[in-house]
């Protein structure tokens, strides 16, 4: 059966793909077949291929065996604006029913599977719904990636107090990243972050200069999230 799971963030530009390829990575190199998932995408660059968006890109580069960039991220818009106003434009529903099916298929011969949303938790869908209205429908575990900034503690903790109100997805975990130079009172906040969100983080990743997914995995290697999503199907 393939270990799915879906990783959500605080808000966007937390580091939710920088924290997927990593995972993605080790569980690669550890012989697995291993997918990333991205199912809506906004703000893409024009290719000979078609639209290409980064993150996706990010998660079909660590992806075993190779797979075409359809099946990674089937709604991908040019513009960086909310995915829900970019379909809105295209005039391109993102249906719940649609996304299942995609990731029915998408998933299929994996050992595993992240799927990356976009932005936050609750991120609207074109016409109607949310996002997290697909790992609620398919019961996936969430990961929370918590990006280390004043103002973490508030979203997290509502992000997590969502997560449970669903009432149909596990809270797997969280993961701490380091996104703000000069954040203060860093352990001190993640003390914090533990007692809102019920549970000493997978890992924390420290400030990096630029984001490295080579960087990431060896922070996440070296912590308790890797042997979590092994032991934990």
């Amino acid at each position: 059966m393939t270990r799915g799971y879906f990783v959500t963030g605080t808000d966007t530009g937390v580091g939710k793909t920088l924290v997927t390829a990593a995972l993605l990575r080790l569980l690669r190199e550890r012989g697995l077949r291993v997918r990333g998932l991205k199912p809506v995408a906004s703000g893409a660059a024009s290719t000979p291929h078609g639209l290409r968006n980064d993150d996706a890109l990010a998660l079909q580069a660590e992806s075993s065996p190779p797979v075409d960039y359809d099946i990674v991220n089937p709604y991908c818009f040019a513009p960086a604006i909310a995915p829900h106003l970019a379909a809105a434009e295209q005039d391109v529903p993102v249906k719940l029913a649609a996304l299942t099916a995609w990731y029915q298929r998408s998933s299929a011969q994996c050992d595993a599977v992240l799927v990356e949303g976009a932005g936050g938790w609750r991120v609207p869908l074109h016409p109607a719904g949310f996002l997290s209205d697909l790992p609620e429908t398919l019961e996936l575990p969430v990961l929370l990636v918590v990006g280390l900034r004043l103002g973490c503690l508030n979203h997290a903790r509502l992000t997590y107090e969502a997560i449970l109100a669903g009432g149909r997805c596990r809270f797997a975990g969280w993961v701490g990243n380091a996104i703000e130079d000069g954040f203060e009172r860093t352990a001190a906040n993640v003390d914090t972050l533990t007692r809102l969100l019920g549970a000493p983080p997978l890992a924390v990743i420290a400030r990096l200069p630029a984001p490295s997914v080579t960087a990431a995995a060896r922070a996440i290697e070296s912590s308790a999230l890797l042997q979590h999503l092994l032991a934990h199907g």
